[in-house]
């Protein structure tokens, strides 16, 4: 449904994103995953046609973002960040204003507009100004004007920010009910809505794909990069210098949560290497007390952090 191929965009001596590629299948909803200022939005703006790309090629259901501008822009909704409202417009008439320029039938644009108010649930708030809506709300309609052309392809910059936690659970679910009727990319910096969310995953970094696969994968991916929690009875200092002398061992930090001589200790170890029982000799063989020693399981967000902590790594 979507394929891009190579796309780069630059502003000036900027590179805002540098030969991305990557693929959405029809139906799916697709996590964009990124710090603030990664490359998130530019591609996003690229793919609605609302910039063009520096170079590099990008396509919806087949037809070309930039030669075929008005054939893409008609199978694609979207949401961006802060949704263009007009506040002194009902919920209503601003639904049936934003079908008309979309193009819509006038036969089917009174029928789009309320499966759109029923769809995204603002039916009670139809016939209110927008401007007097709460933010959630807005969020809703602003979701609404993306989907009432019914598009194949629907496209979500941070659809959740500046939303309680009540509001980003309804939005969640909303959009998670879209999936198989609409191909869904989901761009956002904030990991619960990637896993909670969507069922593949591009994580994107200083302009560059670094990551695409399912959360389960990519952790999975990293398992071999194991984190050991160790609760022992010994000096700080001496501990960490014996642990990071492991081969094997990425690094050691220490947490004073144990008794009165405990401290408890998290080392990361290398992709592929399972070092509990050196881990274990080692602490025993300097006398010191072993109170406790398991694995932890990484989180999407451990992948994240690793993943954009190994680019800047490899950058400086």
């Amino acid at each position: 449904m979507i394929e891009v191929r190579h796309l780069s965009r630059n502003f000036g001596t900027v590179k805002a994103i540098e030969d991305v590629t990557f693929d959405v299948r029809k139906g799916e909803i697709v996590g964009f995953l990124g710090p603030n200022g990664a490359g998130k939005t530019t591609t996003m703006r690229i793919l609605t046609g609302y910039i063009p790309a520096t170079s590099g090629t990008a396509k919806v259901a087949g037809f070309d973002v930039q030669e075929q501008s008005l054939e893409v822009r008609k199978r694609i909704g979207y949401m961006p960040e802060n949704p263009p409202l007009y506040g002194d417009m009902t919920v209503e008439s601003y639904l049936h204003f934003v079908a008309k320029i979309k193009g819509v039938d006038g036969k089917l644009r009174k029928r789009n507009v309320e499966k759109v108010m029923e769809q995204v649930e603002i039916k009670d708030v139809r016939h209110r100004l927008i401007r007097t809506l709460s933010k959630g709300y807005k969020q809703r309609v602003g979701l609404a004007q993306a989907l009432v052309h019914d598009p194949e392809v629907l496209i979500l910059d941070e659809p959740t920010i500046g939303l309680d936690p009540k509001q980003i659970r309804e939005v969640r679910t909303l959009i998670k009910n879209l999936a198989g009727e609409h191909t869904v990319i989901l761009s956002t910096h904030i990991l619960p809505e990637v896993s909670m969310t969507c069922e593949r995953v591009i994580i994107i970094n200083k302009g560059r794909i670094v990551a695409e696969d399912t959360p389960d994968n990519l952790t999975a991916r990293l398992a071999g990069s194991q984190r050991v929690v160790m609760e022992v009875e010994g000096p700080v200092d001496s501990v960490i210098s014996a642990l990071r002398a492991v081969p094997g061992v990425m690094s050691v930090t220490a947490d004073r949560a144990g008794g009165d001589s405990r401290s408890v200790f998290t080392v990361e170890t290398s992709v592929g290497k399972d070092l509990r029982k050196e881990l274990a000799r080692t602490v025993v063989e300097k006398g010191w007390g072993l109170y406790e020693l398991r694995t932890v399981e990484m989180s999407l967000e451990d992948v994240f952090l690793h993943l954009v902590t190994q680019e800047e790594e490899v950058g400086n």
